[in-house]
């Protein structure tokens, strides 16, 4: 049995507000002990207990992991010159992605493997403890399997996002090409996806085929995500809530019928500002599904088209500034929300059974997060309570 304490916790932000105090739980002057990976306590550093390993932390902050619940790492090459034109003034629309889909497939098995370590590990070192991590990039029976076999490389939380959009070969017949991805598509991928993924949007899936898509992989035994609601309103959100998806992920242009929808759901609103701020997009109204008491979640959307970062320090920055959260609610969404996002109970939480999953912030409170953005904080990070950087 590994006993290893960390103490002397100027802010310890639990997410758990039955922890500490207010939404993220704080608790002042404190320490963990976490036994096999687990956490067995929290409470006042003047309590610690006798530990095998005991880490001083020297007055900083420390919060849960990162739960990073909307990525795609799998992919070749990048698309600099498509950003470039944008800022020059060209729209963003969904047929970028086919750019990817060309440099995806003629990439190794190994290279894709190697970016999505590669971003992986560069998000760790910004604190992210758990991610998830799509397909997508593909588009064939054969790339989208070997998309998600690395994607498992970095994750457990793997999903197929074979419908991200039509590819070129498909584009006078968009209806055979659900039909590969409801069938030998579906059949090859689900033995290495967690969930499955529709991008409703226009340039990408219709109503009626986003419902073909996640039926079938519902069927599966898939658990559901979706992308919605992202360039225009439409009934994507409307369709995850009713279908039981664990996230819908964008919610950028929302009505108020799918603000009460959400609420009235399980269904977690997945908010990625990374897209908005490389779009130059508006943000989605994160403090109006807050305040509505829907369950947000705030992830980094890692593409190489419209959100090139895997820093969840800079969306909790923009959530702050552009989109109306406070500081805890942000670090909360980035936390406990994510892992309510991927529909889990073992993590973004520092409290007794939980996987000891927790950073350190080369700052005094979490509030610092969003105050001195751009700003490497991220100290040291911990994963089932062995040291990760």
């Amino acid at each position: 049995m590994s006993v290893v304490g960390w103490t002397n916790i100027g802010e310890l932000c639990t997410a758990d507000p039955s922890v500490g105090d207010g939404q993220l739980g704080v608790i002042r002057n404190a320490a963990v002990v976490a036994v096999d990976g687990r956490i067995a306590w929290v409470g006042p550093a003047a309590e610690f207990p006798d530990v095998d390993v005991s880490h001083d932390m020297g007055g900083s902050a420390v919060l849960p992991g990162f739960v990073d619940a909307h990525t795609h790492p799998v992919f070749a090459g990048d698309r600099a010159a498509e950003f470039d034109a944008r800022m020059s003034g060209t729209n963003y629309s969904a047929g970028g992605i086919r750019t990817t889909v060309a440099a995806t497939r003629a990439a190794s098995d190994a290279e894709l493997a190697a970016n999505a370590a590669r971003l992986a590990a560069e998000a760790l070192r910004q604190g992210t403890t758990t991610l998830e991590a799509k397909s997508g990039y593909g588009l064939t029976v054969h790339d989208e399997r070997r998309s998600l076999i690395a994607a498992k490389t970095v994750t457990d939380e793997t999903t197929f996002l074979g419908a991200h959009v039509v590819p070129a070969e498909y584009a006078d017949h968009p209806d055979d090409y659900v039909d590969l991805v409801c069938g030998p598509m579906l059949d090859a991928c689900a033995p290495h996806a967690t969930w499955a993924d529709v991008f409703i949007e226009r340039g990408a899936f219709d109503i009626d085929q986003a419902r073909r898509i996640l039926e079938a992989a519902k069927a599966k035994g898939l658990g559901l995500r979706v992308h919605a609601n992202q360039l225009t309103q439409g009934e994507g959100v409307r369709l995850a809530v009713e279908l039981g998806a664990a996230s819908v992920d964008h919610c950028t242009h929302l009505g108020d019928d799918d603000i009460e929808a959400l609420a009235g759901s399980a269904t977690v609103a997945t908010l990625v500002p990374g897209a908005e701020f490389s779009t130059r997009s508006v943000y989605a109204p994160a403090r109006r599904l807050w305040d509505a008491g829907v369950t947000v979640a705030i992830a980094s959307d890692c593409n190489p088209g419209s959100s090139y970062t895997t820093s969840i320090p800079l969306m909790i920055a923009l959530a702050v500034r552009d989109m109306g959260l406070t500081p805890s609610q942000a670090v909360w969404a980035a936390t406990a929300g994510g892992a309510a996002s991927l529909r889990r109970d073992d993590i973004g939480v520092l409290a007794p059974g939980r996987r000891a999953d927790l950073i350190a912030l080369d700052a005094p409170s979490h509030v610092h997060l969003a105050y001195r953005p751009g700003v490497p904080l991220v100290r040291s990070v911990w994963r089932s309570g062995q040291s990760a950087i």
